[in-house]
């Protein structure tokens, strides 16, 4: 008779999520956290878009009333429907399991049409594109932000203008040193920092805008149409540079994960959008008393001793703008590890409470690497804006397209609704990524080399890792086969416990397969381990094991399911003497300890088959070979350890 033991519900799937619990104190606190983590790279953006907007091409914008309302018009209708309709009010209703940005939105438009299969495959390519224009803003937003503020220094210190990108790379430097504190405390150091650069920005604009109050009619639509209908060549121009008013959308809903969409809406609502609409407007207010301030009409807003500390203040809040991405590239890489389009990496967990707050190692050393690489091939702010955009815009696209895709089952939108949400969502995007088009050519090329390269790594993992499970499955052939054969062939037993890692109990581990096919001999008590994690921080002792005796009480190989929450290390040996002591395996917790572990972990050779080109299995099999060693993953005894199986040809 089967044995199924269970302290678990017969589901193992978990959508339980923990941001949604705080009390009103600490949403208040999540929400300043938030603004140190999320809204650097949106907030910093007042440095430098208007007065690239009146100083692209030559001066194509002048600054003039009539030009002027008109762009200021556009940039808060852009920043109006793009982040807070698009992203804040709309998108961010669209979570997996609490988890934001392009790769979660695939996720989650796969989950909905799962039983459209032919449509699987778009989503996920859609997905790899969006993630890969992600990360080519990951790298170059961080170059950018922080190399704008330094530069500071040569208007307000100019005999040290030739240490800008020393200092900048130093800085940098110690951003991504601090990473591996997780989010949580960087953006409890941060948080203070954003709230006092977002007070100022507010300050320095209503200075500006109670000298001259007419500039508030261009918050009004009306000009931004009859900009766009007076100047339609113009316009097309300055969108290549308004686009920079809305840098930082997509990482703020990346990072939504890390905090919970309440106080991130809080946060943008109550202070950021305020303070950035205000800023712009008193940069408006000036150009138009001063038109020569165009040239930095964001620095020009205050007073000659004020300068420096606002340098000051700007460098740290450039810093912290490049923080979001950076964040927003740790949740996206770990999506993509749960959709099988990277190799595992390691993922340490920096909060008992929030499960979006991570730190991936190798993803934090490639990123700084790529951002010191940009920052030390262009060495100027103004020379990597002509690289910033088009990764940006196309971000930006992609998320509305498979908005658009899940929008009827998920929001329940009648035809007129998606319609109305493509025109305007799709038509402002669009002309936003045909704009910055001209770029490609004068260092928009760099962001699109990230993500072709991005692209080629995950759709070449994705399909090795295709042929490597078909292989394996083979390989491996039916566990319930194999249990039926041992039983049969009755093999020698020797004392003891093997273990066998194994992600499920449809297929017979190699490495248990392989000491049974060349040692003809299996131990005394066999136990298969299949690991889960669970979308809480905690797992109690009895909700967290699974036991299933496969069929048969009498032939000592049996199956475990064990699941962590996101919080829980999970360490195997330490679980199992848990399930003895809780009496889910009827075996002695000490006898456990002494258990033998044998991961199934074959050599990859690149064979000659087809279904992939030469040159990426090559690929495939070095990524494999640099991925996380599950043995130190889970925990496993190194001096009882074995790592067995067979070579995998790809």
């Amino acid at each position: 008779m089967t044995d199924t033991r269970t302290s678990a519900p017969e589901s193992t799937e978990s959508t339980e999520t923990t941001s949604g619990g705080h009390g009103g104190r600490g949403l208040a606190a999540l929400a300043l956290t938030a603004l140190g983590v999320v809204f650097g790279d949106i907030g910093t953006s007042p440095l430098y878009a208007l007065r690239t907007v009146f100083t692209i091409d030559n001066g194509a914008v002048r600054p003039t009333p009539d030009d002027v309302y008109g762009v200021i018009s556009v940039m808060f209708w852009s920043v109006t429907v793009v982040v807070s309709i698009k992203y804040v009010t709309i998108l961010m209703r669209a979570d997996n399991n609490g988890e934001g940005g392009v790769m979660a939105l695939a996720a989650l438009a796969r989950r909905l049409f799962a039983k459209r299969s032919g449509r699987v495959g778009v989503f996920i390519l859609i997905g790899i594109i969006g993630v890969a224009l992600f990360y080519g803003d990951s790298i170059i937003t961080p170059a950018v932000s922080v190399l704008s503020a330094v530069e500071g220094l040569e208007v307000a210190a100019p005999g040290v203008a030739h240490l800008v990108v020393p200092i900048a790379g130093v800085i940098l430097a110690g951003l991504f040193a601090v990473q591996r504190f997780g989010t949580g405390r960087v953006g409890t150091l941060f948080g203070p920092i954003m709230l006092l650069w977002f007070l100022v920005l507010a300050v320095a604009g209503v200075g500006m805008i109670v000298r001259d109050p007419s500039v508030l009619i261009g918050l009004s639509p009306t000009y931004a149409f009859a900009f766009v209908f007076a100047h339609p060549t113009i316009t097309f121009v300055a969108m290549g540079a308004v686009v920079l008013v809305i840098t930082g959308a997509e990482a703020l809903y990346a990072d939504m994960g890390h905090f919970g969409a309440p106080p991130i809406r809080r946060a943008w609502f109550f202070v950021v959008f305020p303070a950035l609409t205000l800023n712009y407007l008193g940069q408006a207010s000036l150009i138009l008393r001063d038109p020569t301030a165009r040239q930095n009409p964001f620095f020009l807003l205050f007073p000659d001793w004020a300068r420096i500390p606002v340098v000051v203040l700007a460098t740290a809040a450039t810093v912290i703008a490049s923080q979001a991405v950076i964040s927003g590239a740790f949740s996206l890489s770990r999506q993509a590890m749960q959709l099988g389009l990277l190799p595992p990496l390691t993922v340490r967990q920096t909060s008992e409470r929030e499960g979006g707050q991570i730190y991936l190692p190798a993803v934090n050393a490639l990123l700084f690497v790529g951002v010191i690489a940009v920052m030390l091939a262009f060495r100027s702010s103004e020379r990597l804006a002509t690289a910033y955009g088009v990764s940006v815009t196309g971000a930006l696209v992609v998320d509305s397209v498979l908005l658009l895709i899940v929008a009827r089952p998920l929001f329940n939108w009648h035809r007129w609704q998606i319609v109305l949400a493509a025109v305007v969502f799709g038509g402002l995007e669009l002309t936003f990524l045909a704009a910055n088009l001209s770029k490609v050519l004068h260092g928009g090329w760099v962001p699109l080399l990230i993500a072709a390269a991005v692209i080629t790594v995950m759709t070449t993992w994705r399909r090795g890792r295709q042929l490597v499970t078909d292989e394996r499955n083979q390989k491996e052939g039916s566990l319930a086969d194999f249990i039926d054969r041992v039983r049969s062939e009755d093999p020698p037993r020797v004392d003891g416990i093997a273990v066998f890692p194994h992600p499920n109990k449809d297929t017979t581990p190699l490495a248990l397969r392989a000491n049974f096919e060349h040692n003809h001999v299996l131990h005394h008590h066999v136990l298969i381990v299949s690991v889960q994690t669970a979308n809480v921080p905690h797992v109690p002792a009895s909700k967290a094991y699974t036991f299933d005796d496969l069929g048969y009480s009498d032939d000592g190989i049996e199956h475990l399911t064990i699941k962590f929450g996101f919080s829980d290390e999970p360490n195997l040996p330490v679980a199992l003497r848990r399930a003895c002591v809780a009496e889910v395996l009827s075996l002695d917790p000490d006898a456990v300890e002494r258990a033998s572990y044998f991961v199934s972990r074959g050599a990859l050779r690149t064979g000659h088959g087809r279904g992939m080109m030469r040159w990426r299995k090559k690929l495939f099999v070095a990524l494999a070979q640099n991925a996380a060693n599950p043995s130190a993953r889970f925990g496993l005894p190194s001096n009882s350890t074995v790592t067995m199986g067979s070579d995998v040809d790809v």
